[in-house]
């Protein structure tokens, strides 16, 4: 593991694939790697596989390996590419193994999904997956804010290849605290709810920030990381008031439409369907009426384009 070379590649855009699906449900990998070819030339260099926007609670066991295999083939050593693994304990260590096996260097461990965790639990279930894979760097998602700066300093020294973490608690103060007491420096703090709070958390020592509507637009989240990093607030402001509308329309519905937004803009714009699978919805037409607005203000679609029913 090249510490170096890894958190550089995370202080930055982290964009969160989608997972196209063909006319019979199944995922579409000539699709799949044309999406991903497009951020990697645009100069996306942290690129996640089988997370929450790809659908990765909605994919077999089978479906979320190959998707991270076509990710890493297509991504070759041009960037860096995180697999998401979760699940239970067995499932997410033999995922991270497999993800070692194809050539990842990085993996995110989705937040436990069970009613019960424990604080130390949260800790054994991170330091098994790392131990497991010790050549790679490892990314918790945190979205509990009850996970704290005790834990995540108690991870960082029972597994020293975690080197970043993706804090997706929608409170800066908390954040700001949780990074300030486990160290600023000590890992890539990356906001993990994307550019609606990337300026905020950047102010509060955030150096990287998620994406999903970069595979959209990537132009867009580079622009807002350019500002960001040149501390340029008044210019990352312009570029979060630019794509308020479609975040809004994500997170509408308590973010029930975060994936289908994404792939209904992705459809308008020729570039894969916008099928999603259950339990996530498709849009309204009003909803696909409303992305295509979007798309118009920013000039990726004509004016007088419509969508058909």
């Amino acid at each position: 593991m090249e510490r170096e070379r890894l958190t550089a590649r995370l202080a930055g855009v982290v964009a969160i694939l989608v997972t196209p699906f063909d006319p019979d449900g199944a995922v579409d990998a000539a699709t799949f790697e044309r999406l991903v070819d497009r951020l990697v030339d645009h100069g996306v260099e942290a690129i996640t596989v089988n997370g929450n926007t790809s659908e990765f609670y909605s994919l077999t066991g089978a479906e979320a390996r190959r998707c991270a295999e076509l990710t890493v083939r297509t991504v070759g050593d041009r960037a860096g590419v995180l697999v998401g693994v979760g699940h239970d304990i067995a499932t997410a260590v033999a995922d991270a193994q497999h993800a070692r096996e194809i050539g990842a260097e990085l993996v995110m461990v989705h937040q436990p999904v069970h009613p019960f965790v424990s604080a130390q639990g949260w800790v054994d279930y991170h330091r098994t997956i790392a131990d497991a894979v010790p050549e790679l760097g490892i990314v918790p998602y945190v979205r509990d804010a009850a996970i704290g700066g005790e834990q995540l300093a108690r991870l960082c020294e029972a597994a020293p290849n975690v080197v970043g973490v993706k804090y997706a608690v929608p409170d800066p103060v908390r954040f700001a605290s949780v990074a300030r007491d486990v160290g600023l420096d000590r890992l890539v703090w990356i906001a993990g709810l994307a550019e609606p709070y990337a300026p905020s958390y950047w102010t509060a020592g955030a150096t990287g920030f998620t994406s999903g509507l970069v595979n959209v637009e990537p132009s867009v989240s580079l622009d807002m990381l350019a500002a960001l990093e040149k501390g340029d607030t008044a210019s990352a402001m312009r570029v979060w008031e630019k794509i308020r509308r479609f975040e809004e329309l994500r997170g509408a519905h308590r973010s029930a439409n975060n994936v289908s937004v994404v792939k209904e803009a992705l459809a308008q714009l020729g570039l894969c369907r916008p099928d999603v699978r259950p339990p996530i919805g498709q849009l309204t037409v009003d909803e696909r009426a409303e992305v295509r607005d979007v798309l118009v203000s920013w000039g990726l679609v004509p004016a007088a384009s419509t969508i058909t029913t």
